[in-house]
């Protein structure tokens, strides 16, 4: 199995270094052999050419404002939406997941399950470090990622703290 796990974020922008933060915490974690784990921080469009690599399951790591408390960890079933219009910049600092994902098809390739493991921001304006409710779920949201990767995960029911949807 090839799993991509993608930390995303801007580490000048407070809590929207989460994705950042999770991915430097997993590399304490042993992972099974065909999970890469990489920091793609602000650059989108990067991803989207990783992308055009053939993954079983990709994990997106990122801030998402659903509307709960800060610090509270999400995973989301993502869809891909719609291919993008001519106005979605190539410009790699304003790609977001959702225009990443929907630029796949229009590089070439195709897009298997992805998943986004998010955490609700206290704050993302210009500032380094994380809030602490954001830095308290770094470690929840690295043993999601980890038990996603190694099949443990189960019903919503066995994850405590995990608020799951769709995006």
């Amino acid at each position: 199995m090839t799993v991509l796990v993608a930390g995303l974020g801007n580490m000048f922008c407070s809590d929207d270094a989460f994705g950042v933060a999770v991915v430097a915490e997993l590399s304490q974690h042993s992972l099974p052999d065909g999970v890469e784990v990489r920091d793609f921080g602000i650059r989108g469009i990067h991803l989207a050419y990783q992308l055009l690599e053939p993954y079983d399951l990709v994990v997106l790591v990122d801030t998402v404002e659903r509307g709960g408390p800060p610090g509270t960890v999400y995973l989301i079933e993502a869809e891909p939406g719609a291919e993008p219009g001519p106005e979605v910049s190539m410009d790699a600092h304003d790609l977001g997941p959702d225009a990443v994902l929907s630029l796949v098809p229009r590089l070439g390739g195709t897009v298997g399950p992805v998943v986004v493991v998010g955490c609700e921001p206290a704050a993302v304006d210009a500032g380094i470090g994380l809030s602490a409710a954001v830095q308290d779920a770094v470690g929840t949201a690295a043993q999601l990622v980890v038990d996603l990767v190694t099949g443990q995960v189960a019903g919503p029911a066995s994850r405590t703290g995990v608020t799951e949807g769709k995006l």
